[in-house]
């Protein structure tokens, strides 16, 4: 499994845990940045670079980090065929790659602690689409909504 990674500054320590956690767990990461802690970067900036590797294919799935999550998950959800949830607990993010096919996990380091973000990619991470009919059926009306729009002058 290869999973994309990236922070902007207020998600900078937790996306290194994170990073670390993975690697150790043979997880095949790679880190879009940033590589140092910089006060002047900007969550849409590596939100988008994870949201761009998972939508080509270099990334089966993506992990993007800021203070709330919220603009990183506005961001990455931008981006076409991205399905990115933002979850501040295991429950959510089981069921986001369950039921919702949630290929980007969005996490707020103001929010969530390192150990429980361990907790939550593990429960991420061990579950797959489900692939029942009622949740395909779902993914595909989503699905017309991203066609209409990119159709829209």
């Amino acid at each position: 499994m290869r999973v994309a990674i990236g922070s902007d500054h207020a998600g900078y320590q937790l996306k290194e845990h994170v990073r670390t956690w993975m690697s150790e767990r043979r997880i095949d990461v790679r880190d879009v940045g940033p590589r140092t802690f910089d006060p002047a970067d900007d969550y849409p900036d590596f939100a988008r670079a994870v949201a761009e590797l998972v939508r080509t294919g270099q990334a089966d799935l993506g992990v993007v980090i800021c203070a709330t999550g919220v603009g990183s998950c506005i961001v990455a959800n931008k981006v076409r065929g991205v399905r990115a949830a933002l979850v501040h607990e295991a429950f959510s993010a089981r069921l986001s790659r369950l039921h919702n096919d949630a290929n980007v996990l969005c996490l707020g380091a103001g929010i969530v602690a390192p150990p429980y973000a361990e907790e939550i990619l593990a429960a991420w991470l061990e579950v797959s689409f489900s692939g029942e009919e009622r949740h395909r059926r779902r993914l595909d009306k989503v699905a017309q909504i991203e066609a209409r729009e990119d159709a829209q002058p």
